[in-house]
């Protein structure tokens, strides 16, 4: 009596899941750029060779008003030794990575410097922007 025209089907329809997940996937692929949010600091151009940054290395940016961030948490330029050690494991961390604007006296940056390296971190990168080869040919000191 039962020949299967009148049969439940057993089988789950993974079509909709799977149109689902692709959908979701496209969303969060368009919008993850966009979440990133970061300090502007106009660093000093230089020309040297790209290196590799280490993913789990600290950012700390110090902007043209002269506010220092770690990452994204704001500290005054005097708190850096203080509360930096409280902000990350110093054992841990293995470099940290100085984005300084290029309008700022040096001896700001020396200072910020001498500072990370009182917290304990001996690995000290400092990030520049590369040298375009259009802006050389606009001073005309380049080729």
């Amino acid at each position: 009596m039962t020949s299967g025209k009148g049969s439940l089907m057993s089988d789950i329809n993974v079509t909709p899941l799977v149109d689902v997940m692709l959908v979701l996937l496209i969303i969060f692929m368009v919008t993850a750029p966009m979440m990133t949010h970061g300090v502007k600091v106009e660093t000093p151009e230089t020309t040297h060779e790209k290196l590799d940054v280490d993913p789990k290395g600290l950012m700390i940016s110090i902007d043209a008003s002269r506010r220092v961030f770690v990452n994204q948490y704001e500290l005054r330029a005097s708190e850096v030794r203080e509360k930096l050690p409280t902000l990350l494991d110093v054992g841990e961390t293995r470099e940290v990575y100085l984005k300084a604007d290029k309008s700022l006296p040096y001896g700001l940056v020396m200072d910020v410097m001498a500072q990370i390296r009182d917290a304990g971190i001996e690995n000290i990168g400092m990030v520049t922007e590369p040298v375009s080869l259009a802006g050389k040919d606009e001073k005309g000191s380049g080729l």
